[in-house]
């Protein structure tokens, strides 16, 4: 745990009880506070009771005043389509409004460190997709070449429940917008901003506000090195705020498709290879295409990322380029589960949208494409350039015939549950064949979430009969 500095013996509140929300609670009384928790579930009020707290409803003036701060989680809305009760009662109030990330770079220097030999690093990641991926893959990299590592955030641990980190260790965080548009401290030492595409655009009203909420982790005390996607005009305008110059080398930019040699660092990927350059001359490479835990030019980006961001740890290419051959990759994200007599089977089933759908469709050659579930607005119509690997779709769940009519000539088949398209898939697919489940639809007609669907995928394929 990092108990939280700077409010003993003062009154903090902690809106929203989750996972986040109790690890801020615990963190807090570590460090002296006295927490004043709330949340506007019953079930999770019962849950923080069982564990001790007494929650108390931050909506009320009587609780509120007084608080040195308001704690909340990242799920409740602090500004747009319109700020919580609470929040906005406390902005009325004049009182502080933080979350846990704001509150873990607020206390994580401890007084401890001036003993060190090297002091802990932090290397903080976001973007709109592939930022779990690149964060995995960072922490993964670093573990393998031996130096110690703990992931957090948006994935794994939340921040405040790791444990302090000692001489020469690395924290990894993964970042969504919501978490870096409201922390009042932000100040890693390495920052990645993979990509940006239309997301949470309700939470940050349109996508100048989305853009914002990223851009503010380079900005509220910057990071010693900025690692910038720059396939978007996004990223290429945050690259170019950030540095002196295209010479300037804190500002590494990272490409998946461009060449970029003309800069003081740069780090892309073209046609599956890796290049590395500095000043003007390549400085190493690497073969990314027989990776099976990155593939793909989406899962390439990822891999220029995490290259730029351990580089700039001070970790040697060899490391790395070992370490990227033994990267799995993470669950329901390009998982390859089996390969049956040539036949891949690859469980993708994060791809709860036609953007990240679209990466997977990109990825091999031939596709026996499993899709549907929920659909969103729209359907699948904005696939429509990504299909020429699709050899045929198996559609499932609510949205299947919708999507059926927005798959024009490409062969379909409508096998309404998930059971009978795999079935159908494995007895149709030919050696050199991917089947590939990448809905691009929400899981909940079916399953209570994507990881439940890509477990009973991988289920149904470990249970086909083949070597």
């Amino acid at each position: 745990m990092i108990p939280v500095q700077g409010f003993a013996g003062q009154r903090v509140g902690v809106l929203g009880l989750g996972r986040s929300g109790l690890a801020t609670a615990r963190a807090l009384a570590a460090g002296g506070a006295a927490p004043v928790v709330w949340d506007d579930s019953p079930e999770a009020r019962a849950k923080a009771e069982a564990e001790g707290w007494q929650p108390q409803d931050l909506r009320l003036d009587k609780v509120l005043s007084g608080l040195a701060c308001l704690v909340t989680s990242p799920g409740i809305p602090h500004l747009y389509p319109r700020p919580h009760p609470a929040i906005a009662r406390a902005m009325a109030l004049g009182i502080p409004v933080d979350n846990d990330i704001g509150l873990f770079f607020r206390s994580l220097g401890q007084a401890d460190w001036a003993a060190l030999d090297r002091p802990p690093r932090v290397v903080a990641i976001t973007g709109s997709n592939g930022k779990s991926t690149t964060t995995a893959l960072v922490a993964h990299i670093l573990a393998e070449s031996g130096r110690p590592v703990q992931m957090a955030g948006n994935i794994g641990r939340g921040v405040l429940d790791i444990d302090p980190p000692g001489d020469g260790a690395f924290v990894v965080l993964e970042l969504s917008s919501y978490q870096t548009e409201l922390a009042r401290a932000l100040t890693p030492d390495v920052a990645v901003f993979t990509n940006l595409s239309p997301d949470h655009l309700d939470r940050h009203n349109g996508m100048g506000g989305y853009f914002a909420a990223k851009r503010r982790l380079f900005a509220e005390g910057g990071p010693d090195r900025a690692v910038i996607g720059v396939d978007e005009a996004e990223g290429a305008f945050l690259a170019g705020q950030l540095s002196q110059g295209p010479m300037d080398d804190r500002v590494i930019r990272i490409s998946s498709g461009q060449k970029l040699e003309g800069f003081g660092w740069s780090v892309f990927a073209r046609k599956g290879f890796l290049a590395e350059w500095r000043k003007g001359r390549q400085v190493a490479s690497c073969d990314l295409r027989g990776l099976d835990g990155l593939p793909g030019a989406h899962n390439h980006q990822n891999a220029a990322a995490a290259w730029a961001a351990t580089r700039a740890l001070g970790l040697a290419p060899r490391e790395i380029e070992a370490a990227l051959a033994s990267f799995r990759g993470l669950p329901h994200r390009s998982q390859l589960v089996r390969d049956i007599g040539g036949v891949r089977f690859v469980n993708d089933s994060k791809a709860t949208n036609t953007d990240s759908a679209a990466q997977a469709l990109r990825a091999f050659p031939r596709i026996r494409w499993i899709a549907g579930g929920l659909g969103k607005d729209g359907g699948i119509a904005a696939l429509a350039p990504d299909l020429g690997n699709v050899v045929k779709a198996y559609l499932i769940g609510h949205s299947a015939r919708d999507f059926a009519t927005q798959l024009g000539a490409t062969p379909q088949e409508i096998c309404e549950t998930l059971d009978r398209a795999v079935a159908r898939a494995a007895a149709e697919a030919e050696p050199g064949d991917t089947v590939l489940l990448a809905p691009a639809a929400a899981s909940f007609d079916q399953y209570p979430n994507f990881e439940k669907r890509g477990e009973h995928f991988m289920a149904l394929v470990q249970a086909l009969p083949g070597a």
